[in-house]
């Protein structure tokens, strides 16, 4: 019995060394995960976005390219849905509603050629917009494994394309250039329709705004920025980010090229939105002219009238508008990946 007992010992000892010698080679051949998303849990998460959007353009209070006016920020609201694909890039779809604004009334007057040539113009408006964007979104921080152990703090950046749908509008006056009173007056009104620069109107070839064609109202935009997020609970995110749209058109304020002749207008309503300095009271260099439609108008000089010098915009830069945000997003759940090995 012992002499049976002893063999069978050693036998077990054997497989015992022969089993842990295999557990010792799998170890050292182990290569890990494979580069890329391997064992992770993808997700997704829906949010809500307040915002506020600022406007810089031509109607911007200074020329510079990043002049805007604070007291015309105004509020946006947007829903968006995000999926989580790998531990430090997100894929995010956004619907924005928001409204940007500017007047000439604000511009800086203590620059004499450019202030007072924005306050001499004094054009407004008002664009209610309507966006939807896809975006890549890149956390400094990776994601580890599960969105229950996703980090509690990260700096992220996004860059992606848009679609905006936009339409300015302005406040009409109370009377026409003629001083009759406008059925619109006090109304918000649709500028694109009037053609304000000529887009509707036969102009001669030697115009300098000879050519041009009616802006789309769907319009292209590269939204790209920077932000923070923080984990408030297991399902819980709280965002801070700030971004940029650069756009493809330099009409989201309805100003870009020249004056034209007003006689070449199709309305009333058309030549008082087009020229709107006379709304501030007398002239200091009246310039009276026959416009094509036989009516004699009376303007200030550089404004309302044809000539390649009588600049109502600059069509060298397209419109940007940035969006400040405060985003909340719930995470919906979890599909398991498993891990593939080499």
């Amino acid at each position: 019995v012992a002499f049976c007992f002893s063999l069978t010992y050693e036998a077990c000892g054997q497989m015992d060394r022969r089993a842990i010698k295999r557990n010792n080679q799998r170890i050292a051949n182990f290569r890990g995960q494979k580069t890329g998303f391997g064992k992770f849990k993808r997700y997704h998460s829906v949010g809500l976005s307040v915002n506020a959007l600022n406007y810089y353009g031509d109607l911007a209070p200074r020329p510079t390219r990043f002049s805007t006016d604070i007291s015309f920020t105004r509020p946006g609201l947007g829903l968006y849905w995000n999926y989580r694909m790998g531990s430090r890039i997100s894929l995010q779809t956004q619907f924005m509603y928001g409204t940007l604004r500017a007047s000439d009334n604000s511009a800086d007057q203590g620059d004499l050629e450019n202030g007072v040539f924005r306050y001499r113009r004094n054009l407004s408006f008002r664009n209610n917009i309507m966006e939807l964007s896809v975006v890549g979104v890149v956390d400094l921080f990776p994601n580890q494994n599960t969105y229950i152990s996703r980090v509690p703090f990260t700096p992220y950046a996004y860059l992606g394309v848009a679609g905006v749908l936009h339409n300015p509008q302005a406040q009409a006056p109370a009377t026409d250039l003629s001083g009759n009173p406008l059925a619109e007056a006090g109304q918000w009104v649709d500028l694109r329709p009037l053609g304000t620069e000529g887009q509707f109107s036969n102009l001669d070839a030697t115009d300098a705004n000879s050519g041009i064609q009616p802006y789309q109202t769907l319009q292209l935009a590269i939204p790209f920025g920077l932000g923070v997020r923080l984990r408030l609970t297991e399902v819980l995110d709280a965002s801070f980010d700030i971004g940029f749209r650069y756009t493809f058109t330099d009409y989201l304020d309805d100003v870009s090229q020249n004056y034209v002749d007003l006689g070449v207008l199709g309305s009333d309503l058309a030549r008082a939105m087009s020229y709107r300095t006379g709304e501030l009271g007398a002239l200091s260099s009246p310039y009276s002219y026959q416009g094509r439609n036989g009516t004699t108008y009376t303007v200030q000089a550089g404004y309302g009238s044809e000539a390649p010098d009588n600049l109502r915009g600059n069509k060298d830069d397209n419109d940007i508008y940035m969006v400040t945000s405060i985003r909340l997003s719930y995470i919906l759940g979890a599909t398991f990946h498993k891990a593939k090995f080499r």
